[in-house]
């Protein structure tokens, strides 16, 4: 089993797309979708819209998102940066701080543009990378 030393493994992300949200700042951004976000836009690249086939309104989907304006440093925080909380380690929290910030958002498709995927709620801020999209599996 191949283990890479500390520091030795890089990985390439690429975006797929953009979001496109009335969410322009962290500080206006609530701590989950679930909390007051808005719908927003997902803007795909061309060269992945057919990865879209088999994907319709009314669909639950996970999008995974590059928190570009996280910092990376920070391994602990107060969970929901309540100061009264002790401090909790960023795996132990959905902190947007964490060493790789990808963030994981569970949505439903509102609506399909062509290159565009309307989804809500999203809490991502306008201009956030996107780096992937899976669906929600059922439940059985």
């Amino acid at each position: 089993m191949f283990a890479p030393e500390e520091g030795t493994a890089d990985f390439r992300v690429t975006p797929i797309g953009f979001v496109r949200s009335s969410i322009t700042s962290r500080d206006d951004a609530p701590k989950q979708g679930r909390e007051g976000a808005p719908d927003a836009w997902l803007e795909l690249c061309e060269h992945v819209v057919d990865a879209l086939q088999g994907i319709q309104p009314g669909d639950m989907l996970f999008v995974l998102t590059w928190l570009h304006l996280a910092e990376r440093e920070v391994l602990k925080v107060h969970p929901r940066d309540d100061r009264t909380r002790p401090m909790a380690g960023v795996f132990a929290t959905r902190s947007p701080y964490r060493p790789n910030p990808i963030g994981l958002h569970r949505v439903r498709v509102v609506e399909i543009a062509g290159a565009r995927l309307k989804v809500g709620p999203l809490e991502a801020i306008d201009g956030t990378p996107v780096i992937d999209i899976k669906p929600v599996l059922r439940q059985e």
